[in-house]
């Protein structure tokens, strides 16, 4: 017999919310696996003594964990959701007749707590995982990404240029951000007509120098530089572009992940208006800070070649880390006809020409200078009496020239002690480019696509850092809810195994044991 359900709703009812929720409810075991009660203390500072009552602190970043969770990067859209969740309510504390905080509260609470509130709570997490031995240590992949900033590229203004260097000098206390001087304004500009020349005989290039939008708005110039333009929307937020995606004001997103299980032991956010190297001091100031205190040292750390730099090198080098940075591609292990000689001092080093038919020129050291990117080099250089009568000087030296001239890099060595130490083994160096990539890359799309961290909804670089903090302990809490919740498997039928068979699988075990380490 067919069924129909009939509805008819009753005047008084008799339930309770705890009632509702299944007893093995996703926010239930939160709730019993994280002690957020140590932000009472943690946050008592930010409050007076009087005055009306503000939101919960463990309330207010229970909601925040509840979006970064998932995927919710709307304050409004956040609220909405967890007033329709019985479950949300429960983990809140907020029964089915309360009315939970606007959300205009949540802004303003986020813009009170400090940096170092966020970072605790990302720390507790961690320290949750280590506890559980799902951190090695041994290990650590570093990568980041770009967040698109809350600002639009229709915000940039022109910095105000100073004329002069002197009148550089006396406001570089004041708003420097926002200045730029006519030197580097015209240096700027050169550089971007080079570009739009260049640009405009590139095949598939527009003709149309009036390029409008589909309301007949005129497009905005294509190229467009953080020395010259700011926002003033976000300052904070910097121009920035990858291969095959629009330009935009971004913020870089860096995350550093362990190897064993994946899980997150350093997060921060940085300028996007510099190169990887520049920022990689941060993040992995922040790991080793963050494994310092359980008595975790890192052994390797894995990165991309973005990260390559002579200051990268240093810092590894000066903290024991045993890094793999491929090198970037200016970088030259030798110099086809030219033999590098070590001196006993700087300036006794040289090199010395062994092309065949040559006159054997030595290139001097010279001094240091610095090129227009800002990297500073060593000057090499032969005297025009070795090399004018050369008969290989136009291949070499070209038709003018009348010397030699080569420029290292001040940092070669640690350069040259990476090239030699990627080369010195090439299945194990192809072993760790993919642990890197299968490491770090699957946990910052997780953090992209599925944990807010694709777009920050506030402005600044404090709410930034918050933004990245706040995805990577949500994803740190998901992977440690699962790892505690695996049923273990059981091994009794082996006991039932025969002797040598017993004996194959522990050899083999133990094996594969040792290459795991």
């Amino acid at each position: 017999m067919q069924g129909r359900k009939t509805f008819e709703p009753k005047i008084f009812y008799e339930l309770s919310l705890e009632g509702l929720v299944p007893q093995d409810d996703f926010y239930r075991k939160i709730s019993q696996e994280v002690p957020f009660s140590f932000l009472y203390k943690s946050t008592s500072h930010y409050y007076g003594r009087c005055g009306q009552d503000s939101i919960d602190p463990v309330v207010f970043f229970k909601i925040l964990l509840v979006g970064y969770l998932n995927n919710l990067n709307s304050d409004r859209a956040l609220l909405r959701f967890c007033s329709d969740s019985l479950s949300i309510r429960l983990f809140l504390g907020y029964d089915l007749d309360e009315e939970l905080p606007w959300h205009s509260t949540i802004s303003r609470t986020r813009a009170l707590f400090g940096e170092e509130l966020f970072m605790k709570l990302f720390q507790k997490i961690l320290s949750l995982c280590i506890e559980k031995g799902m951190v090695r240590g041994k290990r650590q992949a570093v990568d980041s990404a770009f967040i698109k900033a809350n600002a639009s590229m229709d915000s940039l203004v022109e910095k105000e240029v100073l004329e002069d260097a002197s009148a550089f000098v006396e406001e570089l206390e004041e708003n420097s951000e926002y200045k730029v001087t006519s030197a580097r304004k015209k240096l700027v500009e050169q550089h971007h007509a080079w570009k739009e020349k260049e640009y405009k005989d590139m095949p598939g290039a527009s003709k149309n120098e009036d390029r409008r939008d589909e309301d007949g708005n005129p497009l905005r110039p294509k190229f467009l530089s953080n020395h010259t333009h700011y926002s003033p929307t976000d300052p904070d937020a910097k121009i920035s572009v990858k291969p095959g995606k629009a330009r935009q004001l971004n913020y870089a997103g860096q995350i550093a992940v362990d190897d064993k299980h994946h899980v997150i032991t350093g997060a921060c956010a940085s300028t996007a208006g510099s190169k990887d190297s520049a920022i990689m001091h941060e993040i992995m100031d922040r790991m080793l800070e963050n494994l310092e205190q359980h008595g975790i040292r890192t052994e390797e750390a894995l990165l991309d070649a973005g990260y390559s730099s002579g200051e990268s090198l240093e810092y590894c080098e000066k903290n024991g880390i045993n890094a793999f940075i491929p090198n970037f591609g200016q970088y030259k292990a030798e110099r086809e006809g030219f033999e590098f000689v070590k001196g006993e001092t700087q300036e006794e080093d040289h090199y010395r020409c062994t092309q065949k038919g040559g006159n054997g020129a030595v290139l001097q050291f010279k001094r240091i200078l610095t090129d227009s990117k800002g990297y500073q080099k060593k000057s090499y250089r032969s005297s025009e009496r070795d090399c004018k009568d050369c008969p290989l000087r136009a291949q070499c030296c070209g038709r003018v020239t009348k010397f030699k001239k080569i420029e290292d890099s001040i940092h070669k060595p640690l350069y040259d002690a990476m090239h030699e130490k990627l080369h010195r083994d090439k299945n194990y160096t192809r072993f760790l480019t993919k642990r890197r990539s299968s490491t770090v890359e699957p946990v910052l799309g997780t953090l992209i696509n599925y944990h807010s961290m694709k777009r920050v909804n506030t402005r600044g670089m404090k709410n930034a850092n918050k933004h990245v903090l706040m995805a990577a302990l949500a994803y740190n809490l998901k992977k440690y809810l699962k790892f505690i919740s695996r049923k273990p498997k059981s091994n009794a039928q082996i006991m039932h195994l025969p002797e040598g068979i017993l004996r194959l699988f522990l050899n083999r075990f133990h094996s594969s044991l040792i290459t795991s380490i």
